[in-house]
C-alpha cells in the first residue's frame, strides 16, 4: 500500500505542491528519494525521537519515501511533520481518509513540538489556488496564513494534536483574521519618528515629499551632522499607506525569509538599511539556495545607504539594473528565479573623505585629488538612475535652539497621498505603473509635455551641465511630480526649474 500526503516547497515567491509518497515493504532502512537536501535526510532522527516521545513506535522495516516531483530540489526541515504523518499512516498507526485535503508542513522537535517555518504566506496561496480544503502547520504561521481567504487555517502546537485532528479526537478551530479591520486601522497613521522633530532644513524635507509623492530615488550630500541620517529615517511616515495589493506581496517577500511569522500582514512599507560591509549577494539575492536580497526586502519601501561611498563599488553596481527594471532575476544551472524589487533609493554620503564641503572654514580639509578619488567610487550610470540630487548644509545654532515644532509627518503625508491619488488615475489603464518614477519614456511624452520656454529652459541646462538622455527624462519625472503636489495638469517651466536644481551631482564644482 501506498500513503499520499502533500507539502509544498517555496521557489522564490512562489510555491509548489509536493506530493510525498510512502512505502513500506520487507527488510530494514529509511531511503529518501525526490532530490531532497540534508536538512530533509537527517528529518528521520528527528522524527523517530518525535514519535517515541509521544507514545508511538518507528517502522522496523523498509520505508521508502518519494517526494514527486522527483526533479525538483526540496529544502529545509519544514517537511518533517509531513513525513512523520506519512509514515504513521502507512504503517497503520493512525487512521484516517482525509489527509488529502490538507496542505501539512513544520519542523519536528525531539519532543514533538512543531517551530516554525519559512513561506508560509506563500504555502497557503498556492493549496488555495489548488483546491485543497485547509493548510495545518505550527501555530506560530497561523496568521500569516490565515491573510488568504477561502482555505482553513489551522495552527497546531505538536504533532499529537495533528494526530488527534486526523482521528476526529480533536477539533481544532481555524485561524481567522479580520484582514480589512486589521489593513484600515494603520492606513491613516504612522507610528514612529516624526519630521516635526527636524529643526531647519526646510528645503531638504521639500525634497523629500517630492521623492515619497513620486517615488523617486534620492541622495543627499552634507558634513557630518547635518541631519541626513535624520531625515532619511523619517521618509517613511510621509509615504502612503500601502494598497492591499502592495502589502500581500511585500508580506510573500518577507515570509520567504521566514520575517513574517505572529505579525500576519505587513502594513506598514519596509524601511531597510544594510551596513556598508554588505556583499553583493546580501543587497541583491543569491546564494547556494538563491533568498531575497535588501532590495527585494525594501519592495513597495525604502532602501537606505548610509555613507555610500562606503560600499565596495562592486556592490553599488549591481544595483544598477534592478533600479531600472525593478526586479532581479538569479540564474542558476538548473533554474533561474526573479524576485520583485520596486523601491524607493534613498542614500547619503559626505561630499569628501574629510567629511566636509569644499570650506577654508572646515576644520579638516582633504585635496582635491582625495575628493575626486572619494567621488569616483559611485558610477555616473548609477547616479543616474539618482532623480534628485541635494546638498544638506549644516543647521545653524538659530535654528537648533527653537523651541517650535516644525511641521509634522502627518500634514506632509496628506500632500503626499494627495499626488498619489492623481498619479493612480493617470495610469490605471497602464500595466505595472503606479507613480511617476516608474515612467517609461511613451508615458514621459505623453504626461510631460514642455512649452516653448520650458524646452528652452531645459536644453540650456542639458548642455550646461552635459547632461545625458537617462538625466533628462529624470528630470521630466521629478517635474511632474512638482505639478502634481500642486495640483496642475501641465508641466510649467518654474516646475522644470526646481526639478534642475536637484541634480547637485551633475554641477561642475558642486562641492
Amino acid at each position: 500500500m501506498i500513503t499520499k500526503i502533500f507539502g509544498s516547497a517555496v521557489f522564490g515567491i512562489e510555491a509548489s505542491t509536493i506530493t510525498i509518497e510512502v512505502s513500506m515493504d520487507t527488510g530494514i532502512g529509511y531511503h529518501l528519494v525526490g532530490l531532497p537536501d540534508n536538512a530533509i535526510k537527517e528529518s528521520s532522527y528527528r522524527i523517530a525521537a518525535a514519535l517515541k516521545n509521544n507514545g508511538y513506535k518507528w517502522p522496523g522495516r523498509k520505508i521508502i519515501v518519494n517526494m514527486a516531483p522527483a526533479d525538483l530540489r526540496k529544502e529545509g526541515s519544514a517537511y518533517d511533520l509531513t513525513l512523520a504523518i506519512g509514515v504513521l499512516m502507512d504503517s497503520k498507526q493512525i487512521k484516517t481518509t482525509t489527509q488529502s485535503q490538507y496542505v501539512i508542513m513544520g519542523e519536528l522537535s525531539l519532543d514533538g513540538g512543531l517551530q516554525p517555518i519559512k513561506g508560509a504566506l506563500p504555502i497557503a496561496i498556492q493549496a488555495k489556488a489548488e483546491g485543497f480544503k485547509g493548510l495545518v502547520l505550527p501555530i506560530q504561521n497561523a496568521q500569516e496564513a490565515a491573510i488568504v481567504e477561502g482555505l482553513e487555517v489551522y495552527g497546531v502546537q505538536n504533532i499529537q494534536e495533528v494526530i488527534d485532528f486526523f482521528e476526529e479526537k480533536l477539533v481544532l478551530k481555524a485561524t481567522a483574521v479580520d484582514l480589512k479591520a486589521e489593513f484600515d486601522q494603520v492606513q491613516h497613521h504612522y507610528e514612529g519618528m516624526d519630521f516635526k522633530e527636524v529643526k531647519g532644513q526646510e528645503s531638504i524635507k521639500r525634497c523629500m515629499e517630492i521623492a515619497a509623492a513620486g517615488g523617486h530615488n534620492i541622495i543627499l550630500i552634507g558634513p557630518p551632522g547635518s541631519g541626513k541620517t535624520m531625515l532619511a529615517k523619517r521618509l517613511p511616515s510621509i509615504l502612503p499607506p500601502m494598497t492591499m495589493d502592495e502589502a500581500l506581496e511585500t508580506t510573500k517577500i518577507h515570509s520567504v525569509v521566514g520575517k513574517v511569522k505572529d505579525l500576519g500582514l505587513m502594513r506598514h512599507r519596509p524601511f531597510r538599511n544594510p551596513h556598508h560591509t554588505a556583499s553583493s549577494v546580501s543587497l541583491v539575492g543569491g546564494g547556494s539556495y538563491p533568498q531575497p536580497g535588501e532590495i527585494s526586502l525594501a519592495h513597495n519601501g525604502v532602501l537606505f545607504l548610509d555613507e555610500l561611498p562606503e560600499f565596495k563599488r562592486e556592490v553599488l553596481e549591481v544595483m544598477r539594473q534592478p533600479l531600472e527594471d525593478r526586479e532581479v532575476t538569479i540564474a542558476r544551472a538548473k533554474f533561474t528565479i526573479t524576485y520583485p524589487s520596486s523601491f524607493m533609493l534613498v542614500a547619503s554620503m559626505n561630499p569628501s573623505p574629510s567629511g566636509f564641503f569644499k570650506d577654508p572654514d572646515a576644520a579638516i580639509q582633504s585635496t582635491p585629488l582625495e575628493i575626486q578619488r572619494y567621488l569616483n567610487k559611485i558610477s555616473g550610470p548609477l547616479l543616474d538612475r539618482i532623480d534628485i540630487h541635494i546638498e544638506v548644509n549644516p543647521v545653524p545654532f538659530e535654528k537648533l535652539a527653537e523651541t517650535d515644532l516644525a511641521e509634522d509627518s502627518n500634514a506632509i503625508r496628506k500632500r503626499v497621498v494627495k499626488a498619489r491619488e492623481i498619479q493612480s488615475q493617470r495610469y490605471k489603464d497602464v500595466p505595472g505603473i503606479h507613480y511617476n518614477a516608474q515612467m517609461s519614456t511613451p508615458l514621459i511624452r505623453t504626461h510631460c509635455v514642455l512649452n516653448d520656454t520650458s524646452l528652452s529652459l531645459l536644453k540650456e541646462a542639458m548642455e550646461r551641465l552635459n547632461l545625458s538622455a537617462r538625466a533628462y527624462d529624470r528630470i521630466l519625472k521629478v517635474a511632474r511630480t512638482i505639478a502634481d503636489l500642486e495640483g496642475k495638469t501641465d508641466v510649467a517651466s518654474h516646475h522644470i526649474a526646481e526639478a534642475i536644481q536637484y541634480r547637485s551631482l551633475d554641477r561642475e564644482g558642486w562641492m
